[in-house]
């Protein structure tokens, strides 16, 4: 298609209206889940899988995802993935116990790891003149209103009650909308095959899937499980595998075969200690909103819609954010998003504040902690990509971007398993509040290690690098 062709306008808006449900998606659940885990009889484990599971599935299959572009098309991939969202939609919806929401949510996950990916690469190739700047920034936009949109969706679809069938709607009101964005990418979306000749590592995926579930897994159904032995032997049976994978990788790179990864990235110095503050940035991202959410419903008693509400002002300070940040980097570099991490642990001092200082602190006043860390987050990550990325060769690019792709979802899945693990217990052992106290404590550490990773990141960028792949 033209780049000068107004119908690309058309189809930006079909591609990023798939990113903005998955991202939706990862967000409006938080609001329905103490209602689910009521309705189901689901475990804390299971609550903490029915969030996880969905980015497990996503980083499982998102390298694979944008491999499959290459081979089969865009379009037609695309198309798949919505069509597979859809019906994996209802699948969640339709779910009779805990067990089978989790089972859903990770092939919910999975099917976008066949959509999304395609987003970015329509728009590397539609939008390759003046406009780029003008398309990528309605997609970070999309980006940030899918969380605000999530957190209001969710609670008014549980607060109205929509059709009779309570949290269901939250999963089902997906069908209708992807049924349209397929019809309409089938219509609008050109059908590329950038590299038809080109293999997927199947093999690798597999592995990574394997390697995830037994790190993760065990952060999940430890505590339902008594931590039994078998328990640790899977953890270590995960690290094995992640040893596996990387000479499966290097042995097929060798054999002039195409690997999930460019192993020649990892003696980049400065990438590899960007995905250090990655996978820390990550892993006190979604875990927070699933920390807050249960203390505002369970201990506050705050109702789906309030709850929704309450995130909103984070949420658009998230937005609002994001073109600060862009600004500030032109001139100050990578202190800002180092600047970032202060104002989110700002953000959660100032949340502890309120939970200690008041038995039952005021929504306002929670949504003020929450609005300075969710500015915080939209310092950090509106440039997070692009600062990781910025010293990897064009010909590695690709490889680079999925690596990212993967680490961001793997670490907001070991986030949740992690500081879900720690509010429960803590929980469980004294109090609702202890529990906020604990999780917000062990977010802080993340973004401190996060602060200190890019810090080290910039020391590596400002001198030679011999090892950077070029």
């Amino acid at each position: 298609m033209p780049a000068h062709n107004a119908r690309r306008w058309w189809v930006l808006a079909t591609v990023v209206a798939a990113q903005f449900i998955y991202g939706c998606d990862a967000f409006i659940v938080n609001v329905a889940i103490p209602t689910i885990a009521r309705e189901l009889a689901a475990s804390e484990a299971q609550i903490e899988a029915v969030v996880a599971v969905y980015f497990i599935g996503y980083a499982t299959l998102v390298i694979t995802g944008g491999r499959l572009g290459d081979v089969f098309g865009v379009r037609n991939v695309f198309v798949a993935g919505v069509l597979g969202f859809a019906l994996t939609s209802l699948w969640c919806g339709l779910a009779r116990s805990g067990t089978e929401l989790v089972i859903a949510r990770f092939a919910q996950g999975s099917s976008a790891a066949l959509m999304v990916p395609q987003v970015l690469a329509t728009l590397h190739v539609l939008f390759n003149d003046d406009a780029r700047r003008r398309a990528f920034g309605i997609y970070g936009i999309v980006l940030g209103l899918a969380g605000a949109s999530g957190f209001a969706i969710g609670g008014l679809l549980l607060q109205t009650d929509l059709f009779g069938i309570g949290w269901r709607s939250v999963f089902i009101v997906n069908v209708p909308v992807c049924l349209a964005i397929a019809a309409a990418a089938w219509w609008l979306v050109p059908s590329v095959r950038r590299n038809p000749g080109a293999r997927f590592d199947g093999l690798g995926a597999f592995m990574i899937f394997l390697a995830l579930l037994g790190l993760i897994g065990p952060l999940l159904f430890g505590r339902d499980l008594d931590w039994s032995p078998w328990i640790w032997m899977a953890a270590a049976a995960g690290a094995g595998i992640v040893v596996l994978f990387l000479t499966h990788q290097r042995r097929l790179a060798a054999r002039g075969g195409m690997p999930l990864i460019d192993l020649a990235l990892l003696h980049n110095a400065v990438f590899v200690r960007g995905l250090g503050a990655v996978f820390c940035f990550f892993l006190a991202n979604l875990s927070f909103y699933l920390a807050m959410t249960l203390y505002a419903q369970n201990a506050l008693q705050i109702p789906p819609l309030a709850a929704g509400v309450l995130f909103l002002p984070a949420a658009f300070a998230f937005v609002v954010a994001a073109p600060h940040s862009a600004a500030r980097v032109r001139q100050r570099g990578m202190l800002v998003l180092i600047e970032g991490c202060g104002v989110q642990i700002a953000g959660l001092i100032a949340l502890v504040w309120s939970v200690m200082a008041l038995a039952v602190p005021p929504a306002s006043l929670l949504a003020l902690g929450l609005m300075i860390f969710g500015y915080g987050q939209g310092m950090v990550m509106a440039q997070l990509s692009s600062a990781v990325l910025s010293t990897v060769a064009v010909e590695a690019a690709g490889g680079a971007a999925g690596v990212y792709a993967t680490l961001t979802q793997g670490a907001n899945a070991v986030g949740v398993a992690a500081v879900g693990a720690i509010y429960f217990s803590v929980k469980a052992a004294d109090s609702a509040t202890s529990a906020l106290i604990a999780s917000l404590a062990a977010i802080g550490l993340a973004v401190v290690a996060c602060a200190i990773l890019l810090g080290r990141m910039r020391q590596a960028a400002m001198r030679p690098a011999p090892g950077r792949v070029s």
